[in-house]
């Protein structure tokens, strides 16, 4: 259990890690975001595929699903080009929320029953999205809004994908390979407009080979052992950590609606882990 624990923190630690890299490399840099989607998923292929090589054992079939690798791209995708218009704070936060919303759908449809605490823990988290969005609680622009909500329903549907994993490694590892090609369709329509420093690449090197592709082997490797509400729910911890991050890294400040909205959201992540531990 205390392996776990620390899997699943690391874990969340990785994806919180990914808004300040986005946000460095493109509020601090001349990289666009195209440019950042591109860099991040081909270092995530390089690091997957060198560990892929280096391990002794090679499980039969690990080749990753088309489905896992378009959502993964999609998700990069969208999460980039919101990631123009908001701070890194207040991008997780709403990106998780829709991670969450997508994962609790997905077990509805299932059959799996909600608790008491479970459904009250989902709303008090979603008040605390919606307090977000309010005019004057520092309210983010409307498409960057759609962009990173897009990225989490993808994000949802890559993760709900991923707890059919066996190897973690393995199908991870393909998935990043299998977004190649549509990193190639990416680039065509920006040609003209992708800009290169080299300060921006290498924070979308360290988002791809360290936060995501290392960060995602983790989170695969943890999704078998949690249901669906829960790990919905405990990524809702990630736009506190990557706020943190926003402030110790890229100098950004904190308001009182992002306190308040985080406070609601981990308020209601508690009573979802109280009312799963309850059944």
């Amino acid at each position: 259990m205390l392996k776990l624990i620390l899997i699943t923190l690391l874990a969340l630690i990785a994806l919180a890690g990914n808004s300040v890299f986005a946000r460095l490399a493109l509020a601090g840099s001349d990289l666009d975001p195209a440019s950042f989607t591109i860099i991040r998923l081909l270092a995530g292929a390089l690091c997957l595929s060198t560990l892929l090589w280096l391990r002794s054992t090679q499980p039969g079939n690990t080749k990753g699903r088309w489905v896992s690798a378009a959502a993964l791209f999609l998700y990069a995708a969208g999460f980039s080009f919101a990631y123009v218009s908001l701070d890194t704070g207040t991008g997780a936060l709403i990106l998780f929320g829709f991670v969450q919303l997508t994962m609790i759908l997905a077990g509805l449809l299932k059959g799996q029953r909600l608790t008491a605490l479970e459904i009250a823990g989902t709303l008090l988290a979603f008040a605390g999205l919606a307090y977000l969005m309010l005019p004057g609680a520092q309210s983010p622009s409307q498409s960057g809004f759609l962009l990173m909500a897009g990225a989490g329903i993808s994000w949802g549907v890559y993760t709900l994908l991923g707890r059919q994993s066996s190897d973690a490694i393995g199908d991870t590892a393909w998935n990043f390979i299998r977004t190649l090609p549509m990193t190639l369709l990416l680039a065509v329509p920006f040609l003209n407009t992708l800009q290169w420093d080299t300060y921006g690449v290498w924070m979308a090197v360290a988002s791809g080979a360290l936060t995501s592709g290392l960060g995602y082997v983790l989170w695969y490797q943890v999704l078998r052992h949690l249901t669906m509400t829960l790990a919905g729910v405990l990524q809702l911890s990630v736009p506190l950590l990557a706020a943190v991050g926003g402030i110790l890294f890229a100098s950004e400040p904190i308001t009182l609606g992002f306190v308040l909205a985080s406070a609601l959201i981990l308020g209601g992540i508690g009573l979802v882990i109280a009312g799963r531990r309850a059944t």
